[in-house]
């Protein structure tokens, strides 16, 4: 069992496409888990995840902050609390809006990347 406070788990700058965003690897292959990983984004007022898209899902729970995520369809409003499923193939990019940290878990499955 891993048991650990996120900030003890070093950020990491999350380059390729992004702006003024950082990664937490909270739970990772590393810890034993065998299946998921789980990450905390952190998303500075005006930065951005990278557009992209790949063959795995991803479910993204927002704990704090203003965003928005963009799709193909156009973008879909986030806040504290917002619940995102992000399906495989699909277009996306987390954009903060607010004046805040948009702070975010999202887990994936483990894939070979």
């Amino acid at each position: 069992m891993k048991v650990v406070h996120s900030d003890e788990v070093p950020a990491d700058v999350v380059e390729q496409g992004a702006e003024g965003t950082t990664i937490r690897w909270l739970i990772a292959r590393d810890d034993g888990a065998p299946n998921f990983a789980m990450r905390l984004f952190e998303v500075a007022p005006g930065g951005c995840t990278p557009r992209h898209q790949h063959d795995w899902e991803h479910e993204v729970f927002i704990l704090s902050g203003e965003g928005v995520v963009r799709t193909a369809d156009g973008d879909a409003a986030l806040t504290g609390g917002s619940a995102v499923f992000v399906a495989p193939s699909d277009d996306h990019q987390f954009r903060n809006t607010g004046a805040e940290p948009l702070r975010m878990l999202c887990m994936i499955p483990h894939v070979d990347q």
